[in-house]
């Protein structure tokens, strides 16, 4: 039996979603150690946020409060892994979910992916 995959429309997507996200960075050899080693993430605590974070970015809803660009910038971050952070967003959203809602998830990943590595990059240059 194929398994039909269906569009994000629930919270329940969300976690789906984001615990898939995070246990794929969690393997990854470029990814791991930012979120591991150097930020040290407390999963329990990170996790939850994430999922409010999508839930108000995708339908406006949630309690998500914060400044994730901020919680960002201690970290030792390029190009590189921005791509790979893409990369296995887009790969994981593909293998889980179908449709418009899906799509524009993927945008929103990449347009904040984007931002993010566009201000850093502004930033380490004017540092120097």
């Amino acid at each position: 039996m194929e398994n039909i995959k269906h569009d994000l429309s629930s919270e329940a997507d969300i976690k789906r979603m984001v615990d898939s996200f995070y246990e794929k960075v969690n393997a990854d050899e470029t990814l791991s150690p930012v979120f591991n080693e150097f930020a040290q993430v407390n999963w329990e605590k990170h996790l939850p946020k994430m999922y409010s974070f999508w839930n108000k970015v995708l339908f406006a809803k949630g309690e998500y409060k914060g400044n994730p660009f901020a919680a960002h910038l201690p970290l030792p971050v390029d190009q590189v892994h921005f791509e790979k952070w893409v990369a296995i967003f887009e790969e994981n959203m593909d293998e889980l979910f179908s449709g418009p809602v899906a799509e524009s998830t993927k945008l929103r990943a990449r347009s904040i992916a984007h931002v993010f590595q566009s201000k850093l990059a502004y930033l380490n240059k004017n540092a120097s």
